[in-house]
């Protein structure tokens, strides 16, 4: 199916239909499968014959997931996990060593920091951490033993954005994966492996299921990569099981609907906060003021759902704003058709230093809003009753 449109792969992709012929995607709630005799048992193990084994790592609804967004990254292969931070992790224990060095960007997700900081450096790999949009900086972080280029783009929450292509070139020329997060784009708005990255992370928890149903995630590069990833979860078990996969299944049917309205309602809300006496500043890829603005135009075909903003005043001010909605839920999950809000500095980035935040512009007075798909008058009353 190469030649199908995004909307068309994303409901016709990955799934085969059993004997029974079923419409909608069947749901293998099992954790074994059985064999005909012995030695197709044996040949299964060995992969001299394909076929299911053991629902830790084959299952026909996690297979579907991974075919059909492998289909919509453009990617070889994919292999699903039971979260996002699994994702990551796999990916760094799957392809790194003992003495390797990762090059990341600071102004990644909170825990994905401190997953390097306390977890990843237990195993004696080195992690420097650069501005995203700076490639002098990743390049000047380069050492010999450097293995991974680790970063999401656009980042969480400040939708800070570096060029893909640019820095494909630097970790091509130095032997380097290049490893990107894209859950906050997802592939309807935005697909690294076609601008050079050898890898694609997803937390499929945010606007691959959309609806707040449910933990999955998701590594994609080539059939090498993959290989050595899924040996990895194979072996230590944060696989993804078979309810939440059809979940996030069915939530990459609606996908590309669902990403135009969410950057629709996105836009109109951003617009709005610019005009607004006690807001300082407003981060919004489809801005102009955005300082990315001209590159998220040419590497994504539109800017995603998240805004974040800064009022006046602080951590007092910005929790005024947030105790005072009614409408939007208070809670650091983003992607939902339901509008979040949160205070990044003590929730999402709470766990970062003081150091840490400031060098990653994580402000007391920042508020995200991960915009859903209500009607943008009403989400706008509710946040003007704070301001």
């Amino acid at each position: 199916m190469k030649d199908l449109q995004f909307d068309t792969k994303a409901i016709r992709e990955g799934y085969r239909i059993t004997q029974e012929q079923e419409h909608s995607e069947a749901i293998f709630m099992t954790s074994s499968f059985t064999f005909d005799s012995a030695e197709q048992a044996a040949n299964r193990f060995s992969k001299e014959e394909p076929g299911n084994i053991y629902a830790r790592f084959t299952n026909p609804t996690v297979d579907a997931f991974e075919r059909k967004l492998a289909a919509l990254e453009g990617a070889d292969a994919c292999v699903a996990t039971s979260s996002g931070m699994a994702a990551i992790f796999a990916t760094i224990m799957a392809l790194l060593k003992s003495g390797d060095h990762i090059v990341a960007s600071r102004n990644m997700f909170g825990t994905s920091i401190v997953l390097l900081n306390t977890i990843v450096s237990k195993f004696n790999i080195g992690v420097s951490y650069v501005d995203l949009s700076d490639l002098s900086q990743w390049q000047g972080a380069v050492k010999d033993n450097t293995k991974l280029f680790l970063l999401e783009t656009p980042s969480n929450p400040l939708g800070e954005v570096v060029d893909i292509a640019a820095l494909s070139k630097i970790s091509q020329a130095n032997n380097i994966l290049l490893a990107v997060d894209n859950a906050i784009l997802t592939p309807a708005l935005q697909n690294p492996i076609n601008l050079g990255a050898d890898i694609v992370i997803h937390s499929a928890t945010k606007y691959i299921d959309g609806q707040g149903r449910c933990l999955a995630g998701a590594v994609l590069g080539n059939e090498a990569i993959i290989e050595q990833v899924a040996s990895f979860t194979r072996a230590t078990g944060p696989s993804l099981s078979a309810f939440n996969a059809w979940i996030v299944l069915k939530g990459l049917d609606t996908l590309s609907l669902r990403m135009k309205a969410h950057c629709d309602n996105a836009l109109k809300l951003a617009i709005w906060l610019q005009d607004q006496d006690r807001v300082e500043k407003v981060y919004y890829l489809g801005l102009e003021s955005h300082p990315d603005h001209g590159l998220a135009k040419i590497q994504q075909s539109d800017f995603g759902g998240i805004v974040s903003f800064e009022v006046k005043g602080g951590r007092e001010a910005a929790f005024k704003v947030i105790n005072a909605t009614e409408i939007i839920s208070i809670t650091a999950n983003l992607g939902d058709t339901k509008s979040t809000i949160t205070h990044p500095a003590s929730t999402t980035h709470g766990r970062l230093t003081d150091d840490e935040k400031q060098q990653a512009n994580i402000t007391e007075g920042l508020i995200r809003i991960s915009v859903g798909l209500e009607a943008v008058g009403d989400l706008i009353n509710d946040i003007n009753k704070g301001l």
